[in-house]
């Protein structure tokens, strides 16, 4: 794998914004804040946002955190958040995350931007920084992707976490190192960008997997065999569309996987859990008032694993179950023949 590129580029002093008002938006702006950063924060909802100003909690999200007055300065306006900041942190569900991004009138391809967004942008069929490369013109060495296995309930109870910084920009990967810099979180650099973000994206798929194989009662024997299987397939894809050399057993890989196929935090299984006990994508969605990205991003990669000619069966017997409306015991029987 090519070593680090270098540049010179980072200001003595940062300002830094993050858009996005959920509980992976509010878990940052926590870690952000506790390590001394002031945090612009663009919170779309003015009811939400006037909650916040006078609360200092988030009423929708996380609500046992309480923010440091001094350390956050919200707004509704996300041309004010994104001009007064060089650094900007994405942490919008990527099926809304487009339409946000349209709101901005002014260029951002001078700016930093990292993305806490684990998902596919459903307009392009791209992951964010493929996406904003080719729509916004960002120079790749100006992208950060945060990884790894870090639920957002648990940064909230400062549970001990282990994230990863892909960025092919070593020393502005360093810099937000230090900006999230706290007691219950260790960090770790990587410069597999594309791979880290695949990652993020097909782990949610796996989980939902994971969630449709409880719901139809399968058992703890059967889960370990999935995700052996989703961890090589996922190893597959990821080499297809990145082929460079990556330990696929790190935390930013094979641990978020694990965290997201198994905890009680993940949405993305309980979206599955609800898919294989009978209920319909619609119904679903309307039960848990959540977004689950790996829905959403199962028909991008679903498409994308066809045109590259990958074997992917478990993203197969997902995107037929949700997509397809094929009968989800019936899919898993067909789809436990392919497994080894």
């Amino acid at each position: 794998m090519k070593s680090f590129k270098t540049f010179k580029i980072i200001a003595p002093k940062i300002s830094l914004a993050v858009l996005g008002s959920g509980s992976w938006a509010t878990a940052l702006v926590k870690i952000l804040t506790d390590s001394g950063v002031h945090v612009h924060w663009y919170v779309r909802n003015p009811q939400q946002a006037q909650i916040i100003k006078t609360t200092f909690k988030n009423p929708n999200y996380l609500t046992s955190v309480k923010f440091r007055p001094r350390k956050i300065t919200i707004s509704t306006d996300i041309n004010e958040v994104v001009s007064c900041c060089d650094w900007i942190v994405l942490a919008i569900p990527s099926v809304f995350l487009l339409s946000e991004l349209k709101l901005i009138n002014k260029p951002i391809d001078k700016k930093i931007i990292v993305s806490g967004v684990k998902g596919i942008l459903p307009e392009s069929k791209l992951i964010v920084g493929d996406h904003l490369n080719q729509y916004f013109k960002l120079p790749w060495e100006q992208f950060i992707v945060i990884s790894g296995p870090s639920h957002a309930e648990e940064v909230a109870l400062e549970r001990l976490s282990y994230i990863t910084l892909s960025s092919e920009n070593r020393v502005n990967a360093e810099v937000l190192q230090k900006m999230m810099n706290t007691s219950y979180l260790k960090i770790k650099i990587s410069k597999d960008v594309i791979g880290s973000e695949y990652a993020a994206t097909l782990k949610n798929i796996y989980a939902v997997a994971s969630g449709i194989a409880h719901g139809l009662n399968y058992g703890d024997n059967f889960q370990s065999v999935l995700i052996s299987n989703s961890i090589r397939e996922m190893k597959r894809f990821i080499k297809k569309v990145s082929p460079v050399k990556r330990n696929i057993n790190e935390t930013s890989y094979l641990g978020d996987l694990l965290v997201t196929s198994y905890s009680v935090f993940s949405r993305n299984r309980r979206f599955g859990n609800m898919i294989g006990r009978g209920y319909s994508v619609k119904s679903t969605q309307l039960e848990m008032n959540m977004i689950a990205e790996g829905y959403y991003a199962t028909e991008s990669i679903y498409n994308l694993s066809k045109s590259l000619g990958v074997r992917t069966p478990i993203i197969d017997a997902v995107y037929e179950i949700l997509y397809k409306q094929k009968n989800s015991k019936k899919s898993f029987n067909r789809l436990t023949e392919k497994l080894d």
